[in-house]
This record gives C-alpha cells, sequence and structure tokens, in this order.
C-alpha cells in the first residue's frame, strides 16, 4: 500500500513538473525524484495510459490542449534571454505598420518595448497583453472575439482564428513551445496552434521570436515551419543545427545580447 500511495504521489509531481517545462526525459525525471530510470518510466507509462501525458523515445510531453506551464512561471523561464530578444525584436518594426502578435511570454517582451513607436496598428490575441500596451500613445490595440484562457488571457477559438483572417499586417511576431530538427514549429494547444497558423496566413512579414532552449524540443502541435519566417530572434545560444537550419531555409537570424 505505502509503494502505491508512494508510486501515486511521485506521478502527480511528474505531472507537476511536466506542466512547468512541457516535456522531460526519463534520466531528468529519475535523477529529480531519486529512483531509477526503469521507475520512471512505468510511471509515465501509466501516466500514459490514463491520457495524461504523451510518451515519446527518452521521455515525456503533456497531451495537447494542455495548459502546460502558469504564465507567472513561464516568464521567469530564460528571462534574461527573452528580455534581450524582446528588444531586439521590437527594433525590427518599423513606425506606422500593421502588426499581429501572439500569446506567449517571449513576443509580450517584444510587444512591451513598442512604445516609443508612433502609428502602430496591433492586434494581439491574448486581453493581458493587450491592456499592457493600450496605454503606448502610438499604438492603436485591436483584440479579436472568442474565448479567453483564464491562466494567461489567450483568447482562443474559432471566432478568434475569423477575425485574424479578415486582417492584413505588415510584420507577425509569433513564438512557439518547440523547434523540431526539421524546423517544424510546435506548440501544445490544438486552439492556440489555429490562432497561430491563422496570424502567419495574414502576415507579409513573420518574426520568430524563440529563445534558443525551444530548439530539439518536442511538443505534439505543429502551428508552421522555419521556412515560413522572414527572421529568427534568439540568443547568442543559437545551436549550430538551428543557425544551419536558417541559412537552409533562407530565414534571417538575429542574436540578441
Amino acid at each position: 500500500m505505502k509503494a502505491v500511495r508512494a508510486s501515486t504521489k511521485r506521478q502527480q509531481a511528474i505531472l507537476r513538473h511536466l506542466r512547468q517545462n512541457g516535456r522531460a526525459m526519463v534520466e531528468e525525471l529519475a535523477a529529480l525524484f531519486d529512483t531509477t530510470p526503469q521507475t520512471i518510466r512505468k510511471d509515465l507509462n501509466t501516466l500514459a495510459d490514463t491520457g495524461r501525458v504523451m510518451r515519446f523515445h527518452g521521455g515525456a510531453a503533456l497531451l495537447a490542449g494542455t495548459e502546460y506551464t502558469d504564465y507567472e512561471l513561464r516568464k521567469q523561464i530564460a528571462r534574461e534571454q527573452k528580455e534581450r530578444i524582446g528588444r531586439a525584436t521590437a527594433a525590427l518594426v518599423p513606425n506606422n505598420t500593421a502588426v499581429i502578435i501572439n500569446s506567449g511570454t517571449t513576443t509580450a517582451e517584444a510587444a512591451m518595448r513598442l512604445g516609443q513607436h508612433v502609428g502602430l496598428r496591433v492586434v494581439t490575441d491574448n486581453v493581458a497583453l493587450a491592456n499592457e500596451i493600450r496605454r503606448f500613445p502610438g499604438i492603436e490595440v485591436m483584440v479579436p472575439g472568442g474565448v479567453i484562457r483564464g491562466s494567461d488571457g489567450t483568447v482562443l477559438g474559432e471566432t478568434a482564428v475569423e477575425f485574424i483572417r479578415q486582417f492584413r499586417a505588415d510584420i507577425a511576431i509569433v513564438g512557439c513551445a518547440a523547434i523540431a530538427p526539421d524546423g517544424a514549429l510546435l506548440d501544445y494547444d490544438l486552439r492556440e496552434a489555429a490562432v497561430a497558423r491563422a496570424i502567419l496566413a495574414a502576415s507579409r512579414h513573420a518574426i520568430l521570436a524563440a529563445d534558443s532552449s525551444k530548439f530539439r524540443r518536442m511538443a505534439p502541435v505543429c502551428i508552421g515551419h522555419l521556412r515560413q519566417m522572414r527572421t529568427l530572434v534568439t540568443d547568442a545560444g543559437c545551436p549550430q543545427e538551428l543557425r544551419a537550419l536558417c541559412r537552409e531555409n533562407g530565414v534571417g537570424l538575429t542574436l540578441a545580447g
């Protein structure tokens, strides 16, 4: 009975860890919980069998649609890199343009640095971010309708997608949860991914703002491909494989720092 309770408690802790990080490897979890990889594999298999995680070789991730991390906690992950990326991304936005900014901690850093711009018309799918940047004198802010996710203020649903499809932006500033080795851009929430795809389709010039830790991560939903980006803004830790992907796909690379 004690062993069963310990196993259940550990599995709940594993779920909490995944909600904070989106994914985890077996060896990482074994070290974190001071147990064997075999035990962790058994825990992950149990969680997968009950529909709470998705297994992949060597680890597990949350299923699509799961809100994986508290927004305030995500803001603290790679915080310095995100701040630098935000500044560098904002510097790429000219005055007197139409901009779409999707929900995310790194994209929010970019949006918060647009205060000195003038003549911007901004659409964002995050009501919390819209409430922050509406105070900037040079910005007109629009928010699509839809269902508001309580954890971070992201607007989701077909109504949001349809609104964005009617908009034509000069620039999109987008983020993602992961960049796969083949260049696929990945996320966790099917509804959020649908909005992100609409943003990319409605924009002439897409900027991907993502810290380098996103490379080689895993997430279950594809929102697009690196080749759709005009520019990747990331930090100086950008691995050589990702730099090569940018060259192969004709994507400009800006290293913030």
